[in-house]
């Protein structure tokens, strides 16, 4: 089993920790940490796009003028593509962007993604992030303390909620409950920084 350093707010060593190899020592399958984040971009898509064509555009039910002798080319409907107001051709039509990746795959994906961060050692562990008021200075001066800029920070519970509003206005900072983690954003950021009941959290769910 891994172990690594746990700190406190003051970035200062306090303790190890083990960490289990069911979620944090798999063996990292890079295909389908990719699906997985294919998935997840796709499935964010709205895929509500729509044009109408020719068949769908109101009017153009008379021919404009007839067949022959005026001069003009002949035209059977002033909804035909190349009329202003007519309809588009190949027109976008709604559709479901989404790609399905079943539960075994999914959290695969989610224990590749974190080994590989512990594996880096981007993988933080703080004994606790409790702020008696929300500030977004002390925040920062937290993640000054740890040496991180770009973090994913995994926290449990109501105690950690002025730690949440009080990241709130870091742009290169975004904070998770156990339950709303995802291999995107585990990618996205360089460190996830994780609190010990959050890891504790993660490895019974996941483990």
């Amino acid at each position: 089993m891994a172990n690594v350093s746990v700190y406190n707010m003051e970035g200062n060593e306090v303790g190890t920790l083990e960490l289990n190899d069911a979620v944090f020592g798999v063996n990292v399958n890079e295909h389908l940490v990719h699906l997985a984040v294919v998935s997840q971009l796709a499935n964010k898509r709205q895929g509500t796009q729509k044009a109408k064509t020719r068949s769908e555009v109101s009017g153009g039910g008379r021919k404009p003028w007839k067949q022959k002798g005026t001069g003009h080319a002949r035209q059977g409907s002033t909804r035909s593509p190349q009329w202003t107001g007519g309809g588009v051709v190949f027109a976008p039509t709604p559709r479901d962007y989404t790609i399905k990746l079943n539960k075994k795959e999914r959290k695969l994906a989610l224990k590749s993604a974190l080994t590989s961060r512990v594996n880096e050692n981007k993988f933080i562990v703080v004994d606790e992030l409790k702020f008696d008021e929300i500030k977004t200075k002390k925040f920062q001066n937290v993640l000054n303390n740890l040496k991180v800029s770009r973090a994913l920070v995994v926290v449990v519970g109501d105690d950690s909620a002025n730690a949440v509003k009080s990241a709130r206005n870091i742009p290169a900072v975004k904070t998770a409950f156990v339950n709303t983690i995802n291999v995107y954003d585990i990618l996205k950021y360089n460190t996830v920084v994780a609190t010990k009941t959050a890891v504790a959290a993660i490895e019974e769910v996941y483990a």
